[in-house]
């Protein structure tokens, strides 16, 4: 919603039903503040009289505090400035470089000399008419007016009534005209343009994309320690309690049969660290990509999966091209999750798994004949993976009627490293 337009849009309405709301107060309250932080504008210029570079940066808190001031007439703009680097000298020179400093410097100039004239005799005009309309108030407590031509009752509130009162709703009218072109004036220059608008959109990405990039390195990270640690350890405590079991071959004991036992357990802890290990990151996915890693998937289903992989097209498509590790793992556990669903949930019979690379975006459908009912609201699996797809920018969308077929549609932006 545009500052000035819920001023605009209130006064187009019935003008008796826009006088009796809150803007006419609203708009009263920031010309009078407009008038107000001119005088302290004034001040820290004759301030910064003493030290002339620190005025180019006058506009800066001055935009701040516009922008909060803007909260009188609807919704206050972001701040047009991107972050700064740490210290002074990256801030200064930050500030010194953008736009945005120099529409707050040429705001803060047009605040200090017109508007604030302008607010003024605005100001004054109505507290004249408030006079005028007072006039019968005066006659009835001192007998008198401030006026010198108005010395009866009736002409007073002739006054009042006939003339007070109307100039009064007229000024009043005006003045919030003025205070709504104040405030779009003020938008137009202390919100966000366009292009600065544009620039963080690309820092959001490139900061998205860095987390996500950190969170699949954090995700290989712990599948390596896994692997080259507690599963190596697993494999010699496993190999050192079969010599064990070799050497109290002879003894018909308790202990031999405490070894067995303990090496079995062995070996079942492996199992469970070697699927632990496939579900954070299958080694196939890092050495051979996605598609490898689907069919090594789909031969590991108890499920018939039949997949089907299409032709990458596209500018950037070609022999060992792949797209992005993130772009592969997301796409991946995906797919995992919804095979699982398929086997866990869906009483299926069949699963398909279709995926293709085409104008720069990556398409995976899953489509399993279950009875259907998956909603991403009941379940934290299909919620997370919702949450996961837009983190990278992509598209989830779940089709799931109940009595079946369910199938999940991924799209993901796509471009191959």
């Amino acid at each position: 919603m545009a500052t000035g337009g819920s001023v605009w849009r209130a006064m187009a309405g019935n003008p008796l039903r826009f006088v009796l709301s809150p803007w006419p107060w609203r708009c009263l309250a920031y010309l009078s503040g407009t008038v107000a932080f001119a005088g302290a504008v004034w001040g820290a210029l004759l301030a910064g009289v003493l030290f002339p570079p620190a005025l180019l940066l006058i506009g800066v808190p001055v935009g701040v505090v516009e922008r909060w001031r803007l909260r009188l007439l609807g919704q206050a703009p972001a701040s047009p400035h991107a972050a700064a680097p740490a210290g002074l000298v990256g801030w200064l020179r930050r500030r010194l470089g953008e736009r945005a400093t120099w529409r707050e410097l040429g705001y803060t100039l047009c605040l200090a000399s017109a508007l604030v004239v302008t607010d003024l005799v605005g100001l004054f005009a109505l507290a004249g008419c408030g006079l005028w309309a007072a006039a019968p108030a005066f006659v009835a407590t001192s007998g008198r007016t401030p006026f010198p031509a108005v010395d009866t009752a009736a002409k007073a509130w002739t006054l009042g009534l006939g003339v007070g009162l109307l100039a009064f709703a007229v000024v009043l009218y005006a003045l919030c005209v003025l205070a709504a072109a104040q405030a779009t004036f003020a938008r137009w220059l202390l919100a966000p343009s366009d292009t600065e608008l544009g620039r963080r959109v690309e820092e959001l990405d490139r900061s998205r994309a860095r987390l996500v990039n950190a969170f699949e390195a954090e995700r290989r990270r712990i599948e390596r320690d896994l692997h080259d640690g507690a599963q190596q350890h697993l494999v010699l405590l496993s190999m050192t309690l079969g010599l064990a079991a070799v050497e109290l071959a002879d003894d018909g004991g308790r202990a031999r049969a405490l070894v067995v036992e303990a090496r079995e357990q062995a070996r079942q802890a492996q199992t469970e660290i070697r699927e632990l290990i496939h579900g954070i990151h299958p080694q196939v996915l890092t050495d051979l990509g996605l598609r490898a890693a689907v069919g090594e998937l789909a031969e590991r289903c108890p499920l018939p999966v039949e997949v089907e992989w299409g032709t990458d097209t596209g500018a950037d498509a070609g022999p060992g091209r792949r797209p992005p590790a993130a772009v592969e793992s997301t796409a991946y556990f995906v797919v995992c999750e919804a095979v699982t669903n398929a086997v866990r949930h869906a009483r299926a019979r069949r699963v398909t798994v279709a995926g293709r690379v085409a104008a720069g975006r990556l398409l995976v459908t899953v489509t399993d004949d279950g009875v259907g009912g998956a909603d991403p609201a009941r379940g934290s699996g299909l919620r997370g993976l919702v949450d996961r797809v837009a983190v990278m920018a992509g598209n989830l969308v779940i089709i799931s009627p109940i009595g079946g077929p369910t199938s999940v549609r991924l799209e993901l932006p796509c471009r191959y490293a």
